[in-house]
C-alpha cells in the first residue's frame, strides 16, 4: 500500500464547452463545482512504480459559484498560467504553481458561457456569455475590447490557431460566426447549416486546404451566401474548421469557400456492456478534437460516452475507429464533455476526457485504450466504511445516488473504483458491511430506504420493505432480538441489521426476508424494561463488538445501554445535552482486555466524551433493580470549535481516536492522556465522516461535504490541535468560498424535520448546494439514472438484461445472483471464485444448486450429523411420534429427503422460499416443477409478472387450457414490457390471429401487422384493407407520400394512391402520379395530373417535358397545342429581348422557322401534332373551349398571364381554320384584354403585330354582314389595336423621355384599377401628370414635326375611340368605384375610433363625416376650397344609387365588351396636339374636350380636364 495521499475529488463540471484543459509537460486541470483541481499527469507526478503515472495536486480556490470555463496559456514559458470563468460573473487569471490569482476582471454582465486563452497571442483571453457579449482582455496591458455580434446565446467559442485576429464562435441555435477581432468584430463568415446547440469547435491544426483531399463538388450541401463578400485576403483564406451539434452531426467548414464541405452523422452504436434501458434517452453532447500530428483524423464523442477517431481522407463514406475496441467496459457510460490533449514528458499522446459518468478518462492517442481513469464524487461523503471482512475495501455513500467501494489495496491503480447505483436513487447517508458475509453491505439514504448489496454480483440490491419515515442515519449489525430471535436455529440468521431513522425510531430488519416486516425496537424495550412514559427519539445506534450490548444515542443528549436478549436497560450516560451525532466502541484486540469497554461519544456540542463502562457491565444484574445513571465522563476531548459528526477508534493503537467535526478539521486523540495528536485541515467544507485504514497505522480517510474524499497521514500533518480563534475564521471563510445555496436551481424542495437538521444541519441546503454545482452535479440527474454504469453487467447477462427495463428486475436479472444466503449458523463449502472480474465469474461458474439449503445442512460439524442421524431413526422406527421427535423434524426440515412425502413438500417450500428470496424465481419455478405443481407455479409467475419463454414452453403438460392462458397472460406481461411484437408472436402461436394484428396496429407496428394478417388471414377479409388504410392515413399524415401510395394500392384504393402521389406537388411526383392514374384505368384524374405536371415544368421554363407529359394523355391534345403556341411565342418575345428568363430546352420544332406567326403555328401544328382535317381542329377547339381562366390582374404572375394569353390565341387560331370568324375574334380580343388589364403594354402590342400584322379590315371582311352581332366585339379589338398605336406614335414624339414600356405599364396599372373599382394607389396617373405639368420643356421650340403618311391615317381612325356611350358607362363605374373606396375608408375610421376612443370630450363630429371629408378631399386631387366640403352618408349612397342604375341602363353588348378607357385617349390626342400642331383636327380636339368636360368629374380626371378645359 502506498504511503502517498491521495484524493477522491468532485466531479467535473457538466454542459461546459471547456472547462478541462492541460499543458505540455503533464498538467491536466478541470472546473469542479466552484474550484479547478490540478492532476499532474506523467513520469513527474511521483505516482508509485506499477501505479497509473497521475496525482491530484492541488486546487485553485477563489470563485464563489460554479467554475463554467477554464483554459490554460498555451504559450512556451507561460504554462503555469490559466484563466477560469464562473457563474459569480469573473474571469480569473491564476498562476498554478502558486495557486493565486494573477488578476481578474468582472467586465460580463450575464452568465459567462464560454472561454479560451488565445493561442496566437500570449496575454489574450476572450469570453462570451448568454446574451452573446464578446470581451478581449489583454492581461500584460489591462485592456479589454467588447463585440456584440448576435443577439443569441453563445454555447463556445475558440480562437485560432493560425490568425491572432480570428475567433470562431457558436450559438445555441446552430449559428456558427468567424469575427475579425481587430476589426471591431466584423463577421468574416457566417456558417449556416446545423440547427440546434454548437457544443465545440476545433481549428484544424494545418493552416491551408491542402491536408485534406475534399473535393469541391462532392459535398452536395448547397453554397449559402455568408453575409458581405469579401476580398480573398490570406486571413480567409486557407483553413479548415470543424464543430460539433446537439444535431448529431461534425461538419467540416472551409474558411476560404465560407461553406461546409463534410457533413459526419453519428452513428448509432450498440451499446456494448449492455442493460441500457431502451426507453430512456440520453442526451447528447458533442465535442470535438483535431489533433495536431494527425490533421486528417478528428475525435469526437458520441451518444452513450464511446469516443470515435474519424478517417477525414474517405469524407464519402463513413469511417471511424472507436476507442477502447477490444477491451470491455472501458468506455464511458454516459455521454462526454470536454476532450484535452496531453504531451508527457516522455512524449506520450496523451487525451483525457470528462464524462457525465464522473469519470476523468486518460487515452493513449498511440493505441487509442484507455490508460487510466480518476473516478469522482457528484454529492457530500456522508459515510465511509472499511469493510471488516476484505481488507482495504472502502464504501463510500455519495449524496449523487451511487455508492463507491474503493479496493484501497490495489497495486495496478490507485483508484481502483466500483460505482453502485441499481435500486439506490437518493443520498447514501449510511453503510455498513456485514461483520462476516464477504461483499455483503447494508445501505440507508436520505428518502428513509434500507437495503442490501452484493458488491460481488452485479445484481440490483436487496430492499427492505419496512421504509423510515425520514433520513437513514445509521446502520449497525448485531444479533437477533425478539421476535426475529424466537424462530429455531435453522429459521433464523445469526446476525440482523438495524436502522435508525431521522423520525428517531429504530428499526430491526431480517437479512433472510427484506420483504417481511421490519421491527421497531421500542415495543421490546417498553416490554422488558416495563416503561410507562414516552421514550427519547433515537439518533444513534452502536452495538459492542461481542453483541452483547447495544448503546442507544438520543435527540435529547443521552445515551442509554441495554444487554441482550431481551434489551434489559442498565445504564443511562446524562453527559451530552444535545443531539447524539455518533457512538462508537473500542475494538477487542488492544493490550489490555478493559480498554474495549470504552466508548466514545459525539454530539452537537463540540466536546467528545469517553465513557469506560466495565463496572456497570459486568455487575450481576439480577442484583441491579434500576438502571445505574453516569454524570461523569472518563475522559472529555475539548478542541473542536463545532459539532462532531463522527468519531473512529484506531485499530492499530489504544485508545487511539479520530473525530471529524464541522469546524472543517479532523483530530487525532489520545484519549488516554486527554491528549491532540494531529490535526487535518485539507478539507474546504464540514466533515461528515472519518475512517482509520484497517492497515496502515498512519493512514486516515475523510469525507466532507465539499464533495471529497482525502486519504492523509497523521504523520505529515503540521498542526496538532483544531484551530482556534483567528486560524477557525480563516478555515470558516475557506469554507464560505464553497457554492452559494441558489433556491432557484433547486429542484425538489425535500422537507426535513427538526431532529434530522439537528443530525446534519445543513443537509437541508445540501440539495441545493449540490445543484448549484452544476445542476446535475447533485442528484438531480436521475432521469438517465437507470442507465449509468451498466457496463458493470457480465458480459454473459448483457443479453437477457439489455433490452429488458429495469423496473423488471425479477424476470431480467434473475440468472445473475451470484451466492446464495444459507442459514448464518452454516459455514459454505465451496470457496468463491476471485471476484475481480465478473467476465471470468460469469463464464466458470457451476450450475447453481437447486437445494442449497438442504446441501449446506449436510455439511455441519459431526455432533449435528450424528443427532441427524438419530431423529431419523426415531421418526422411521417409532409406531407413534410424539410431540417432541416432531418439533424435531419440523425444525430440520431437510429429513424430509429420507422421511414422507408430506416432510418433502415442506423441505421443496422452504428451499423455494429461499429462492425468491435472493431473487431466483427461475430455480422455484423447478422446484414446483419437480413437484408437480406446474399450475400453481405459472398462476404465481403470472402473478409476479414473471413468466419466461420456458415456462410458457412448459405449459402443455398442466393441460391444453392452462396453455391457453398462459400464453394470454405472457402476451399481457410482454405487452407491459413493451415487447409487443413478441406478444403477437405468442398469440399467434395458439391461433389468435385477429387479436394478434389488433395488438400490432393498436402499438403502431403496421408494417408487422400487415405481414401477419396476409400471411394468416383470407385475402377478401376486409382486417388487411383496414390496415393498408389506416397505416396509408398515418404515413400521408407524416409526408411519406410514396409508402402511403403503396399502401392505398395494397388495398385496391388506387385513385387515392394516385392522389397522394400528387400532394408532393413536384414534377417528377405528378407525372409518376399521373402515369399510375392512366394505368389504373382513371383517365381523368390521370389528365388532370399531367396537365398539372406540365403546368410545374413550364414554371421551369422546361418545354420538352412539359410536351412529354401531355403526351401521356390523347385528351390533352388541345393542350399540346396550347403550350406549342406558348413555346414559340416566348421564343419570340425572348429573341425580341423582351422576355427576361432564358429558356435552354426548347422542342426542335421551335427553332428555325421563319414566316409569319400563325402561318409558322399551323405548319408546326400540321407537322408535329398531325392536325390536318377540320374535323382534328373541331375536336381540339371543342377539348379547349371548356376550360376558363380567371380575369387578369396587375398581380398575375408572368408565365401563368403568358399561359392564359396563348390559351387565347390558341381558340383564335383553331377558330380560323374552321372558318368561325366570330369565335376567332372573340378569342383575339380576351388575349389583348387580358394583356391590356394585366399592364403588360408590350405583351399586347406583341399580340397586335403577331396576330393582326395588317391590321382588323380583313377581319372585317371575313365578319360579313355589318350588323351581326359579333360587331360589338370587333369594334372592340379595333379599338384596342388603335389605342396600341396611338400611344406608339406619341412616344415617338418624346424620344427623351422615359423607356415607353415603363410608361404604359404606370398609365395601364393606372386605368385598369380604375375599371375595376380598386383602390388607388398612385392618384396620379404618370403619363397625364408629366405631360401636363411639363408641357414646355419637353419640346424644343423650333421643332418642327412632320408626319408619315400613315401617321396621318392612323389620328384619323382615332375618332373610332371617341365612344360616347363606353364614355358614359367608364364614368359610372368611375363613380361606383370612388363611393366604394369613400365608404371602406369611413368604415376603417369608425373602427379606429372604436378601438381607442378619444380620452377628451370625444369626437366633434361624426366620424364617418370627417372619413367622408378626408378621403374626398385628397390633398393631390382636390382644390382648397373643396377640401372643406364633407359628404355624408345619404348623399354617397344616392351617388351610387344613382350610378348603379345608369350603368344598368346600357345595352349588355357594351358592357360585356371591354373598351379602351375613353376619357385617356382624349388627353393623350390634346397632348399629341400640344406638342406636335396641326397634326389632330380641330374637330377631333373639340370633342375630345367636350367628353372631358361632360365626363370627367370624378377624381382621376377632374384635374386634368381643367387643364385642358380652361
Amino acid at each position: 500500500m502506498g504511503q502517498d495521499p491521495r484524493t477522491l475529488p468532485p466531479s467535473p463540471n457538466w454542459y461546459c464547452a471547456r472547462c478541462s484543459d492541460a499543458v505540455p509537460g503533464g498538467l491536466f486541470g478541470f472546473a469542479a463545482r466552484t474550484s479547478v483541481f490540478l492532476v499532474r499527469v506523467g513520469p513527474s507526478a511521483g505516482a508509485i512504480p506499477g501505479t497509473p503515472p497521475f496525482r491530484v495536486i492541488g486546487e485553485l480556490v477563489g470563485h464563489t459559484e460554479r467554475v463554467s470555463g477554464f483554459t490554460f496559456s498555451h504559450h512556451p514559458g507561460q504554462y503555469n498560467l490559466c484563466a477560469t470563468s464562473s457563474d459569480d460573473g469573473t474571469v480569473k487569471i491564476w498562476d498554478v504553481e502558486t495557486k493565486a490569482v494573477v488578476t481578474e476582471h468582472a467586465l460580463h454582465q450575464h452568465t459567462i458561457s464560454a472561454l479560451h486563452w488565445s493561442p496566437q497571442v500570449k496575454d489574450l483571453i476572450v469570453s462570451g456569455d448568454e446574451k452573446g457579449v464578446v470581451f478581449c482582455y489583454w492581461l500584460n496591458r489591462n485592456d479589454s475590447q467588447h463585440h456584440f455580434i448576435e443577439p443569441r446565446t453563445i454555447f463556445c467559442l475558440t480562437c485560432s490557431p493560425h490568425h491572432e485576429d480570428l475567433v470562431a464562435i457558436g450559438y445555441k441555435d446552430g449559428i456558427v460566426v468567424i469575427i475579425d477581432i481587430s476589426k471591431k468584430g466584423e463577421v468574416i463568415h457566417r456558417l449556416r447549416g446545423h440547427d440546434d446547440e454548437i457544443h465545440s469547435i476545433a481549428w484544424c491544426p494545418l493552416p491551408g486546404e491542402d491536408c485534406l483531399s475534399i473535393n469541391q463538388e462532392e459535398n452536395s450541401e448547397p453554397e449559402i451566401p455568408n453575409g458581405k463578400v469579401i476580398e480573398q485576403t490570406p486571413v480567409t483564406k486557407g483553413c479548415y474548421l470543424a464543430t460539433g451539434s446537439k444535431d448529431q452531426t461534425i461538419r467540416i467548414w472551409s474558411c476560404s469557400r465560407g461553406r461546409g464541405v463534410m457533413i459526419l452523422k453519428l452513428p448509432f452504436l450498440k451499446r456494448r456492456g449492455g442493460g441500457i434501458d431502451p426507453t430512456v434517452k440520453e442526451r447528447l453532447w458533442l465535442t470535438l478534437h483535431w489533433p495536431k500530428d494527425q490533421p486528417t483524423q478528428l475525435v469526437s464523442s458520441c451518444f452513450g460516452g464511446e469516443l470515435l477517431l474519424w478517417d477525414l481522407t474517405q469524407s464519402w463514406r463513413r469511417k471511424y475507429t472507436l476507442f477502447s475496441a477490444s477491451s470491455e467496459g472501458q468506455n464511458h457510460s454516459r455521454i462526454v464533455f470536454n476532450l484535452c490533449p496531453l504531451q508527457t514528458e516522455d512524449d506520450k499522446q496523451l487525451l483525457l476526457s470528462t464524462s457525465m459518468d464522473r469519470d476523468v478518462k486518460c487515452w493513449d492517442m498511440a493505441t487509442l485504450e484507455c490508460c487510466w481513469t480518476l473516478p469522482s464524487l457528484g454529492g457530500f461523503a456522508y459515510k465511509l466504511a472499511f469493510s471488516p471482512v476484505d481488507m482495504g475495501c472502502l464504501a463510500i455513500g455519495v449524496g449523487d445516488g451511487m455508492i463507491r467501494v474503493w479496493n484501497t489495496l490495489s497495486i495496478k491503480n490507485n483508484y481502483d473504483v466500483k460505482n453502485f447505483w441499481q435500486g439506490v436513487k437518493s443520498k447514501v447517508t449510511a453503510l455498513c458491511w456485514h461483520p462476516a458475509k464477504e461483499g455483503c453491505l447494508a445501505f440507508g439514504t436520505d428518502d428513509g430506504k434500507v437495503g442490501l448489496y452484493d458488491t460481488y454480483s452485479n445484481k440490483p440490491p436487496q430492499i427492505s420493505s419496512t421504509y423510515h419515515k425520514k433520513t437513514v442515519y445509521t446502520l449497525a449489525w448485531g444479533p437477533p432480538l425478539p421476535p426475529i430471535s424466537l424462530g429455531g436455529e435453522g429459521d433464523r440468521p445469526s446476525l440482523t441489521l438495524y436502522s435508525c431513522g431521522g423520525e428517531g425510531i429504530v428499526l430491526q430488519h431480517n437479512p433472510w426476508k427484506l420483504g417481511g416486516e421490519a421491527y421497531d425496537i421500542n415495543k421490546l424495550i417498553r416490554d422488558t424494561n416495563s416503561i410507562k412514559y414516552k421514550l427519547p427519539v433515537h439518533t444513534e445506534i452502536s452495538w459492542k463488538a461481542d453483541g452483547k450490548i447495544m448503546a442507544l444515542g438520543n435527540e435529547d443528549g443521552s445515551i442509554e445501554i441495554f444487554q441482550v436478549p431481551n434489551l434489559k436497560l442498565i445504564c443511562t450516560i446524562q453527559q451530552h445535552h444535545k443531539l447524539v451525532n455518533t457512538i462508537s466502541w473500542h475494538h477487542e484486540h488492544g493490550s489490555q482486555p478493559e480498554l474495549s469497554y470504552l466508548m466514545a461519544s459525539g454530539s452537537n456540542n463540540a466536546i467528545i466524551y469517553v465513557h469506560n463502562l466495565k463496572t456497570v457491565i459486568e455487575s450481576n444484574p439480577e442484583t441491579q433493580v434500576t438502571p445505574v445513571t453516569i454524570t461523569e465522563p472518563y475522559r472529555t476531548l475539548s478542541g473542536h470549535t463545532a459539532k462532531i459528526t463522527s468519531v473512529a477508534w484506531s485499530p492499530h493503537h489504544d485508545g487511539r481516536l479520530v473525530s471529524a467535526s464541522y469546524d472543517g478539521t479532523a483530530q487525532v486523540w489520545d484519549t488516554l492522556r486527554e491528549e491532540p495528536l494531529c490535526n487535518f485541515r485539507g478539507h474546504r467544507g464540514r466533515l461528515l465522516c472519518v475512517a482509520w485504514s484497517p492497515l496502515d497505522p498512519d493512514c486516515i480517510y475523510s469525507g466532507a461535504d465539499d464533495f471529497c474524499v482525502y486519504k492523509w497521514l497523521t504523520s505529515m500533518q503540521e498542526h496538532s490541535r483544531p484551530p482556534q480563534g483567528k486560524k477557525s475564521i480563516e478555515l470558516e471563510k475557506k469554507r464560505l468560498s464553497q457554492p452559494k445555496p441558489k433556491p432557484k436551481k433547486k429542484k425538489k424542495p425535500t422537507s426535513r424535520a427538526p431532529v434530522k437538521q439537528e443530525v446534519y444541519d445543513g443537509n437541508e441546503d445540501e440539495s441545493i448546494r449540490e445543484s448549484s454545482g452544476p445542476v446535475e452535479n447533485g442528484v438531480s440527474d436521475q432521469e438517465g439514472e437507470e442507465e449509468a454504469r451498466e457496463p458493470e453487467f457480465p458480459s454473459g447477462v448483457a443479453s437477457v438484461a439489455s433490452r429488458e427495463p429495469v423496473t423488471c428486475t425479477p424476470v431480467s436479472l434473475g440468472f445473475e445472483k451470484s451466492k446464495v444466503t444459507v442459514n448464518n449458523k452454516v459455514t459454505l463449502l465451496k470457496k468463491e471464485p476471485p471476484k475481480e472480474k465478473p467476465e471470468s465469474l460469469t463464464k466458470k461458474r457451476k450450475a447453481r444448486s437447486m437445494l442449497p439449503l438442504t446441501t449446506s445442512l449436510d455439511h455441519r460439524s459431526k455432533e449435528e450429523l450424528h443427532q441427524d442421524c438419530l431423529v431419523l431413526a426415531t421418526a422411521k422406527h417409532s409406531k407413534e411420534l410424539n410431540k417432541e421427535v416432531s418439533a424435531d423434524l419440523e425444525e430440520r426440515f431437510h429429513l424430509g429427503l429420507f422421511t414422507d412425502r408430506g416432510a418433502l413438500y415442506r423441505m421443496i417450500e422452504v428451499e423455494g422460499k429461499g429462492h425468491l428470496e435472493n431473487g431466483h424465481p427461475e430455480l422455484f419455478h423447478q422446484l414446483m416443477l419437480w413437484k408437480g405443481d406446474l399450475k400453481g407455479v405459472l398462476q404465481t409467475a403470472a402473478e409476479r409478472g414473471e413468466l419466461t419463454d420456458s415456462l410458457v414452453a412448459m405449459a402443455p403438460v398442466a393441460g391444453y387450457h392452462v396453455w391457453l392462458w398462459a400464453v394470454e397472460a405472457f402476451a399481457k406481461q410482454l405487452c407491459f414490457q413493451d415487447q409487443y411484437v413478441k406478444a403477437a408472436s405468442h398469440l399467434l402461436s395458439i391461433h389468435k390471429v385477429y387479436e394478434a394484428v389488433e395488438l400490432l396496429k393498436s402499438n403502431h407496428f403496421y408494417r408487422e401487422a400487415i405481414a401477419v394478417a396476409k400471411a394468416r388471414l383470407r385475402p377478401e377479409d376486409p382486417i388487411l384493407k383496414d390496415l393498408y388504410l389506416t397505416w396509408g392515413a398515418i404515413l400521408e399524415k407524416d409526408g411519406h407520400y410514396a409508402v402511403a401510395a403503396k399502401c392505398y394500392l395494397g388495398a385496391a384504393c388506387a385513385y387515392d394512391a394516385a392522389k397522394v402521389l400528387s400532394k408532393k406537388g413536384d414534377a417528377a411526383s405528378l407525372k409518376t402520379a399521373a402515369e399510375l392514374a392512366s394505368i389504373v384505368g382513371e383517365n381523368e384524374l390521370s389528365s388532370s395530373l399531367a396537365l398539372r405536371c406540365a403546368q410545374e415544368l413550364l414554371l421551369a421554363r422546361n418545354w420538352v417535358g412539359a410536351q412529354e407529359a401531355l403526351k401521356l394523355h390523347e385528351s390533352l391534345k388541345g393542350q399540346r397545342l396550347v403550350f406549342c403556341l406558348l413555346e414559340l411565342l416566348s421564343k419570340h418575345l425572348e429573341e425580341r429581348q423582351l422576355l427576361e428568363a432564358k429558356s435552354s430546352s426548347y422542342n426542335t420544332w421551335a427553332t428555325g422557322t421563319a414566316g409569319p406567326f400563325v402561318e409558322r403555328v399551323t405548319a408546326i401544328w400540321k407537322s408535329t401534332f398531325s392536325l390536318e382535317s377540320p374535323e382534328q381542329y373541331q375536336a381540339a377547339l371543342q377539348q379547349l373551349q371548356s376550360i376558363k381562366y380567371p380575369s387578369a390582374t396587375n398581380n398575375t404572375p408572368s408565365k401563368q398571364l403568358l399561359l392564359h394569353i396563348c390559351h387565347d390565341l390558341t381558340l383564335a387560331v383553331l377558330s380560323q381554320q374552321v372558318a368561325s370568324w366570330d369565335a376567332a375574334v372573340e378569342a383575339l380580343l380576351r388575349a389583348v384584354v387580358r394583356s391590356y388589364d394585366s399592364g403588360n403594354f408590350t405583351i399586347m402590342q406583341e399580340v397586335h403585330s403577331a396576330f393582326l400584322p395588317e391590321g382588323c379590315d380583313h377581319l372585317k371582311h371575313k365578319l360579313g354582314e355589318p350588323q351581326s352581332l359579333i360587331t360589338p366585339a370587333f369594334k372592340s379589338l379595333e379599338a384596342f389595336f388603335i389605342y396600341g398605336h396611338l400611344y406608339e406614335f406619341w412616344w415617338s414624339l418624346s424620344r427623351h423621355c422615359p423607356k415607353s414600356s415603363v410608361w404604359v405599364r404606370a398609365a395601364h396599372r393606372r386605368t385598369a384599377s380604375v375599371e375595376q373599382s380598386q383602390q388607388i394607389n398612385n392618384a396620379t396617373p404618370e403619363e397625364t401628370d408629366s405631360g401636363d405639368s411639363q408641357p414646355e420643356p419637353n419640346r424644343p421650340p423650333e421643332l418642327d414635326v412632320r408626319l408619315t403618311e400613315e401617321s396621318k391615317q392612323m389620328l384619323i381612325t382615332c375618332k373610332e375611340l371617341f365612344s360616347e356611350k363606353h364614355a358614359s358607362l367608364q364614368n359610372s363605374q368611375r363613380t361606383v368605384a370612388e363611393v366604394q373606396e369613400t365608404l371602406a375608408e369611413m368604415i376603417r375610421q369608425h373602427q379606429k375610433s372604436q378601438v381607442c376612443k378619444s380620452t377628451t370630450n370625444g369626437p366633434d363630429k361624426n366620424e364617418s363625416e370627417q372619413a367622408a371629408e378626408q378621403s374626398l378631399s385628397s390633398p393631390q386631387n382636390e382644390c382648397k376650397e373643396e377640401k372643406n366640403q364633407p359628404l355624408s352618408l345619404p348623399e354617397l349612397t344616392k351617388r351610387l344609387t344613382e350610378a348603379n342604375e345608369k350603368i344598368a341602363k346600357f345595352p349588355e353588348s357594351v358592357k360585356i365588351w371591354p373598351f379602351p378607357d375613353v376619357l385617356e385617349c382624349c388627353l393623350i390626342l390634346l397632348h399629341i396636339g400640344s406638342q406636335c400642331p396641326g397634326s389632330v383636327t380641330q374637330d377631333m380636339q373639340q370633342q375630345a374636350q367636350e367628353l372631358l368636360q361632360k365626363y370627367g368629374n370624378t377624381k382621376v380626371y377632374k384635374r386634368y380636364c381643367e387643364t385642358f378645359c380652361t
